[in-house]
């Protein structure tokens, strides 16, 4: 009896000590956590591109628009101040906003937008992501000038699980129209056309060298001899997916949409508009100045594009020029893969591991198939032909599981779902197409037309979801990259045709696949993701090019609450925006 006592009381202390431990462990990384205060003023500023100047809207005057930095932890508040002529929200972009949906962004998803003159202040915590992300306008097509980079090192005494770099870039690749993008989509919805596509990429801000009126102000990536750098690749374009590659150097790939990697050397990524990449990249080139090139990637057939190609100078300090006196030596320019190149995309996309083995949920509760594509809606009978400028006087669309998501206009999803107020939205989105067909093959002209709604589908708190996302080939087939607000997932295959669940369940990676936010849903293809319903709210899934966001191309999850207050989304603040 004695020494079971004495084990007890043995175990007692133990136990006692370890949870000691745990407190002090947690209070020291709540003492490492800081609160930051920013400040965002959305403004009309004249931006000159291209020989022409355009009144675009930006934050703070600056485009693209300030870089955020934190920690692993850290808490951020910011105030958004609406002094331009459009509504507008503000998504941080791969941020799990665990509990607070409020600060999530999407327009009449989870808040009101911010009207002209009003303001509204996120308020959120980042809470186990580390590496890039961005935030971004999500209102319209705003976002064309409104991003910057969202930067997330490792909490203070951490470090990166790789070579600690000299210097950290950001890379934010974005898209210019000679034109406000605004009256670009809006001219786009008035025809059902699609809309104009752009004159020019951008990385950070600059088209670069091979553009009219460009090359004074084409950014400048330094490096030394002997460095090993980071660079924080965003793919920040509308509605572009982009190669990206840099003359000469090979890059290490570490990590991806704020979860690290498995290592892995590649000569070029593959982004989808809401990616990002971490890359490494090493000054072990003779010193001299070398192109970061950016052009698309354009999977869908006969689908008008920009074809255009942006670069950055990779400059090594010791080069034999400083960068003023060398125009006379052109920096070396790098191949890049041809514009329908599939095969590179795919060998790039199957490298992605998680660093370790990971715990995929196994057992699913909620397995789901949504066919994701475009769709062509007939001429209604009030409209005239200027209005049906789509294929064969139609108009475009977009759908998911034969759903054209439609927004709410007089509250937000979110609101009415905590709230419990209806006719904002049904709970009936299909967990499977309606009707099953050759999905990528040759498909009934019948088919085309989808329903319009505002449909979401319910998760219960804790529900482990598979998700299958198959790509149509209705009108076009097309690599679509798909995001969702709330959490990360991991893609645990992708393949091409018709997803086969008795023999494709074979190619599933449930040891080490990649934790992601956004997956770029191969062309004709289809790709498959897990995540556990572990956030309560209204979470947007949606195809991150914008034009198809505008036809429809997206849905909500309505998780529940689960148990008690920590597994329950926060009170509304007391700042939302009214409608």
């Amino acid at each position: 009896m004695e020494v079971l006592n004495n084990s007890f009381s043995n175990s007692r202390c133990s136990f006692v000590l370890f949870g000691l431990f745990v407190l002090f462990a947690s209070a020291m990384s709540l003492a490492h956590a800081k609160t930051q205060q920013h400040e965002f003023v959305i403004q009309t500023t004249p931006v000159k591109r291209l020989c022409k100047t355009q009144k675009s809207i930006t934050v703070n005057g600056q485009y693209p628009g300030p870089t955020l930095e934190a920690n692993n932890g850290d808490t951020l508040i910011v105030k958004v101040t609406n002094k331009a002529r459009y509504n507008v929200t503000i998504h941080w972009h791969g941020i799990r906003q665990i509990r607070t949906g409020w600060a999530d962004g999407p327009e009449f998803v989870t808040q009101c937008p911010i009207r002209p003159g009003g303001s509204y202040t996120y308020r959120f915590t980042i809470q186990g992501q580390e590496g890039t992300l961005w935030w971004h306008a999500h209102s319209s097509w705003l976002r064309a000038t409104v991003y910057g980079a969202l930067i997330i090192r490792p909490k203070e005494g951490d470090s990166y699980p790789f070579t600690k770099p000299k210097r950290e870039t950001p890379i934010l690749l974005g898209e210019w129209w000679n034109a406000n993008p605004m009256d670009v989509v809006r001219e786009a919805t008035r025809t059902g056309a699609s809309p104009n596509v752009s004159d020019a990429y951008t990385i950070n801000g600059q088209p670069g060298d091979l553009y009219n009126c460009s090359n004074q102000d084409t950014y400048i990536v330094p490096i030394d001899s002997g460095e090993t750098n980071l660079l924080r690749v965003i793919n920040a374009a509308l509605n572009q997916p982009l190669f990206f590659t840099v003359a000469n150097h090979k890059l290490t790939v570490v990590g991806a949409d704020a979860s690290y990697t498995k290592p892995f050397t590649t000569s070029v990524l593959m982004l989808g508009p809401g990616q990002t990449t971490d890359v490494l990249i090493n000054g072990d080139q003779p010193p001299a100045r070398y192109y970061l090139a950016a052009r698309a990637y354009a999977s869908a057939p006969n689908a008008p594009f920009d074809n255009t190609t942006t670069t950055a100078i990779l400059e090594y300090k010791s080069a034999p020029c400083a960068a003023k006196n060398c125009t006379a030596s052109k920096p070396v320019m790098p191949p890049l893969p041809g514009f329908n190149d599939t095969a590179t995309v795919t060998a790039f996309s199957n490298s992605f591991r998680s660093p370790r083995k990971v715990e995929v949920p196994t057992q699913i509760d909620e397995n789901l198939f949504f066919t994701i594509g475009l769709g062509l809606n007939k001429c209604p009978k009030n409209f005239g032909s200027s209005r049906c400028q789509g294929p064969n006087g139609t108009r475009f669309t977009a759908s998911m599981n034969n759903v054209s998501f439609v927004l709410p206009s007089n509250i937000s999803v979110l609101q009415a779902y905590q709230l419990g107020i209806p006719g904002v939205f049904t709970s009936d989105f299909p967990a499977n197409p309606p009707l099953k067909f050759d999905y990528t093959g040759n498909v009934s002209r019948s088919l085309w037309q989808p329903v319009p709604g505002t449909k979401g589908y319910k998760l219960k708190f804790g529900s482990r979801v598979q998700v299958v996302l198959q790509d149509t080939s209705i009108f076009t087939p097309e690599n679509h990259p798909i995001h969702l607000h709330g959490y990360d997932f991991y893609i645990i295959a992708e393949g091409f045709g018709n997803f086969n669940p008795s023999t494709d369940t074979a190619k599933f990676n449930l040891v080490d696949p990649p934790l992601r936010n956004t997956v770029a849903v191969p062309v004709n293809g289809w790709a498959v993701i897990r995540f556990v319903a572990d956030n309560p709210g209204a979470w947007l899934m949606h195809c991150h090019l914008d034009v198809h966001i505008n036809w429809g191309l997206a849905m909500v999850f309505l998780v529940d609450n689960g148990v008690g207050e920590l597994q329950s989304v926060e009170p509304p603040p007391t700042d939302l925006p009214l409608c």
